[in-house]
């Protein structure tokens, strides 16, 4: 068996999308050889974009004579496969859903070349040398209720042509009788889940990822949070990211003791559990946080990187959830602020109002932007879709910050009422005579957008936005 020593550690890209070549180093002299297989820390530092493949169990295929023929096999996890010893000729078919479905490709392997075969890729292998020993990690264990998918070898479509004539090889009787690629059902992608699907942010996802089989949308009566089996309530490697919009949102009741309790199982127990979930098996969460974890002091805009001060019960637990959800190894935390969407609002509240003859008394001293909840979809689904940096993202409405009164004063304007209708008065004189908690709310909300820019996403101006949506419930 011939090997060539001293090659630089590279990856070549295939026409396969996911699938990709690596050229390993093997150092060897006239006692044998040695190489790192499996080498994360170089790997990354290399370029090789497979960090979070986690691997969970290693296996072993060893094959006595040349021409020994296995596959297709496609399983619903990633394959990282090399040779330990011999030289393969390898044949790899993408039978995932997707305009990909039916590629084809195929290269020899020795011990000095790896291939990283992504969930769903058809994977297959004719030896072309005794004793090969073919080696693979796995980043899952098998289940028989996992989705498994197969090809037949001889496949006209797929049209491998294999070194060795299919007919004067070694072939189990299973891998003969595979389907054709006309009738193979396709891998399904990977599952995404909404939670809190019920809720304002819910409905602007599901109008945003559309009903799809492979997305799930979940309310607190499909699947609770809080539940002591949340972690075997799906086979959660069949999921790719949890989209979490399920929350606890009454700032004030938070401030009683039955609303602090409900607010930490909301906000912090239930994102924990679904923390663990994610980093066990490697499913990228996105939570959704509030301006509220800041104190509202700050003189500008705030950053993401900013310390969290959080003054009031809401704030403390959303802060506790962002801490938790950091350490996700893939997560996105989108702080956003003043949110409108199809539910109870502060804008239809003000509609209402006008409509109704009523001139309210709203605070002018608290400062911020409008967020409306397609616009957060629509940022969520561009974080996901370009595979952005991990980590916090502000999202709010763009524009420039408004006060409560001012907003609503725009709102009676849109709504065809006086804007003078409205008075402005300070947040303490507004809750003077409240007979129920009232919650510390920040001063400054202003979220500074500059990240979430520079990752290519642009909110809609606050303003523009505010107008269409007042005029689409008129």
């Amino acid at each position: 068996m011939s090997i060539e020593f001293g090659k630089k550690l590279t990856v070549t890209e295939t026409p396969i999308p996911g699938l990709v070549v690596l050229d390993l180093p093997v150092h060897g002299d006239s006692r044998g050889w040695f190489k790192e297989n499996w080498q994360r820390e170089k790997m990354i530092a290399a370029g090789i974009d497979l960090p979070d493949f986690g691997p969970v169990q290693n296996n072993i295929s060893f094959n006595d004579a040349i021409g020994t023929t296995r596959g297709i096999h496609a399983e619903p996890w990633d394959k990282y496969v090399s040779i330990a010893t011999g030289r393969i000729f390898g044949a790899w078919v993408d039978l995932r859903e997707g305009p990909t479905f039916g590629a084809v490709y195929t290269a020899e392997l020795d011990p000095s070349r790896a291939i990283f075969v992504p969930r769903g890729v058809g994977n297959s292998y004719q030896t072309l040398e005794p004793d090969t020993a073919y080696t693979y990690l796995v980043n899952d264990h098998w289940s028989p209720d996992a989705t498994y998918t197969f090809l037949n070898l001889a496949d006209e479509t797929a049209a491998i042509e294999w070194p060795i004539p299919l007919d004067q090889v070694e072939i189990s009787e299973k891998d003969k009788n595979h389907p054709r690629l006309a009738d193979v059902v396709p891998m399904p992608p990977q599952r995404i889940l909404v939670t809190g699907a019920n809720g304002q942010l819910g409905r602007a996802l599901r109008a945003e990822f559309g009903e799809h089989p492979w997305v799930e949308y979940a309310g607190r009566d499909e699947l609770d949070l809080t539940s002591p089996g949340l972690a075997t309530a799906r086979r959660w490697r069949d999921y790719s990211t949890i989209v979490n919009a399920a929350a606890y949102t009454k700032v004030d009741l938070a401030e009683t003791a039955e609303g602090r309790i409900d607010a930490w199982a909301a906000n912090v127990t239930a994102v924990a559990a679904l923390a663990r979930i994610a980093t066990a098996n490697g499913i990228t969460l996105v939570h959704v946080s509030s301006d509220y974890v800041f104190d509202g002091t700050k003189d500008g805009a705030y950053r993401e990187d900013d310390p969290v001060s959080p003054i009031g019960v809401y704030g403390q637990t959303k802060a506790a959830g962002d801490a938790v959800v950091s350490v996700v190894p893939r997560h996105y935390i989108v702080r956003t602020s003043w949110v409108i969407g199809d539910g109870n609002n502060f804008v239809r509240t003000m509609a209402s109002l006008a409509e109704r003859g009523i001139d309210p008394r709203v605070v002018d001293d608290q400062i911020g932007r409008l967020t409306f909840t397609d616009d957060i979809a629509r940022g969520i689904r561009h974080l996901l879709d370009t595979n952005a940096e991990p980590g916090v993202y502000n999202l709010t409405g763009a524009g420039d910050p408004r006060s409560w009164d001012r907003i609503a004063a725009h709102v009676f304007e849109l709504s065809g009422h006086e804007a003078a209708r409205v008075s402005p008065v300070s947040t303490d004189e507004y809750f003077a005579s409240a007979t129920g908690p009232v919650a510390p709310r920040p001063r400054s909300s202003v979220l500074e957008l500059d990240k979430l820019r520079r990752a290519g996403f642009e909110s809609s101006n606050a303003d523009e936005h505010l107008a269409t949506y007042v005029g689409a419930e008129r």
